[in-house]
């Protein structure tokens, strides 16, 4: 889990610019990529359509060459190990490159190599995957740095389970890690419904446990709340903010190592966190979850994920708890805002937390809406950071706490 935290490291979420002057990427944003393991994620264009002009000229300075496609669905092996060998050499920071997107719709997407075999089934496409991982692991000399899988559609049809019991040993050394994709989709309602965010990722237990069989990470190599770049009355608002922190937290649960938000064309993004002149209402979910898992080494829920309410609990290296979050994922659109008392037991003193909120579930930052965390929230344009920063304390009683959380909110709880 403490991976989780590292959401920049993906390609797709340095699609950023959002300062009206059309400087490309912000300046923390390449920081963070600069201090971050890079991923190369190739989809059926070269390096991946949707990055932002500043990083794709980034990487085009890097290879130096015209041999961009590190894609399997091209067909082209010697392309493709020509521009990873470059890649290695030239970025440092190199986690691990993923030779092709979504290879279940490769038919239907008219790419080479799944027209040339005449047919595509999970079989053939994993026989493939094998004969590629081998290739450009071989030639380049490392063991391991494949991202393998990267499917969209749900397991165990496309999945790393599948995948895995196809690999011989030589092939499993040249894996870095196994990824699928996943976009909930729905209505606000249902994406941010703690239950359902529960249910969601139970579909990938027996991957993930899988490739902790053989001793490999699961990532979500592609995910955000609704496929396509989002949907307008869903991905903007701020109850994908809600859905946000608790589907990192889940994933985390999940032992699901790292978890890449897709971000999509600026002005034609809904799910984006960032726009062109603004904010996304979902980035105040991504920094909840960084604030509650900065420097944790493990996670634990305290429910069951059967209702909207959900208690998360992160442990330090000691194994000692240090925060908690607390999520009231019932929507509210207007009128009287319920609430969900949580209650915190085995706790002594004062207890300090910061509330994540917003006027409602719908509150969207382009619309003039801004959430805040801890009574801090971000200035459109700059990203600075601005209010004064407030803790709620509450004193705990014959060991126990008691927190008011009203619906579409959150608490990070600080324990320590």
């Amino acid at each position: 889990m403490n991976n989780v935290r590292r959401w920049f490291e993906e390609v797709h979420n340095a699609n950023s610019g959002h300062k009206r002057k059309r400087v490309s990427t912000p300046e923390f944003v390449k920081r963070a990529l600069d201090l971050s393991p890079f991923h190369i994620i190739a989809g059926p264009v070269a390096l991946h359509k949707e990055a932002s002009l500043w990083l794709y000229r980034r990487l085009q300075r890097l290879l130096e060459c015209d041999c961009t496609r590190l894609n399997r669905g091209h067909n082209d092996i010697t392309n493709t190990i020509a521009a990873a060998k470059i890649a290695k050499s030239n970025i440092k920071n190199l986690l691990a490159i993923e030779l092709g997107n979504e290879p279940e719709y490769w038919l239907s997407d008219d790419q080479p190599i799944a027209e040339g075999a005449g047919s595509w089934t999970p079989a053939i496409d994993a026989a493939s995957q094998n004969n590629w991982d081998v290739q450009v692991g071989s030639a380049l000399g490392s063991t391991p740095l494949i991202q393998a899988g990267n499917s969209n559609s749900a397991p165990p049809t496309w999945g790393a389970a599948e995948l895995i019991a196809t690999e011989n040993n030589t092939v499993k050394s040249y894996v870095y890690d196994y990824a699928h994709h996943n976009y909930p989709g729905g209505t606000l309602t249902s994406l941010m419904s703690h239950s359902s965010i529960s249910s969601n990722m139970k579909q990938f237990s027996a991957d993930v446990a899988a490739t902790r069989n053989i001793g490999r990470e699961y990532v979500l190599g592609e995910t955000n709340s609704v496929s396509g770049g989002g949907a307008a009355t869903v991905s903007p608002t701020f109850g994908a903010a809600i859905w946000t922190l608790d589907y990192i937290l889940r994933a985390a649960l999940s032992n699901i190592t790292r978890s890449y938000f897709h971000h999509g064309t600026l002005g034609a993004c809904y799910y984006c966190w960032w726009g062109r002149y603004d904010m996304g209402s979902p980035y105040y979910g991504a920094y909840a979850a960084t604030a509650a898992l900065a420097q944790g080494s493990s996670i634990s829920a305290l429910d069951a994920g059967s209702n909207n309410y959900g208690v998360y609990v992160i442990y330090d290296s000691a194994s000692h708890p240090s925060r908690a979050v607390l999520i009231n994922s019932d929507y509210y659109a207007s009128g009287t805002r319920s609430t969900q008392t949580f209650t915190l037991t085995g706790v002594t003193g004062t207890l300090k937390a910061k509330r994540l909120t917003a006027a409602n579930a719908l509150s969207r930052v382009d619309q003039g809406s801004n959430p805040t965390f801890g009574g801090q929230s971000f200035a459109n344009v700059t990203c600075v950071l601005g209010g004064e920063e407030t803790y709620e304390s509450v004193v705990a009683a014959g060991g126990q706490a008691g927190f008011m959380v009203a619906a579409s909110e959150a608490l990070v709880v600080y324990l320590q």
